[in-house]
């Protein structure tokens, strides 16, 4: 089972049982994740970024991805990783 830690003001903190650690901004459910709460707090503030329109803008994201070497479809489900 997963367990919660305190976190910064704002921010929830969930230590997976991988290992991995997944920051949840409170507010808006932004969530990301990484090896430690460091990681995962500078995932987490890419992913504000994005969320709030701060973030590049990407005009064709399969290509993006493909060029990054990611193997995802866009508009795929899954469950985010604090839920699993």
């Amino acid at each position: 089972m997963a367990t919660a830690t305190e976190p910064p003001a704002g921010v929830e903190f969930v230590h997976e049982e991988d290992g991995r650690v997944t920051a949840r901004h409170v507010e808006s459910g932004v969530a990301s994740f990484g090896d430690s709460e460091t990681d995962a707090l500078r995932q987490l503030a890419d992913a504000l970024d994005s969320h709030f329109g701060a973030g590049e803008s990407i005009d064709d994201p399969e290509t993006w991805l493909a060029e990054e070497g990611i193997d995802a479809e866009i508009g795929e489900a899954g469950s985010p990783p604090w839920l699993e």
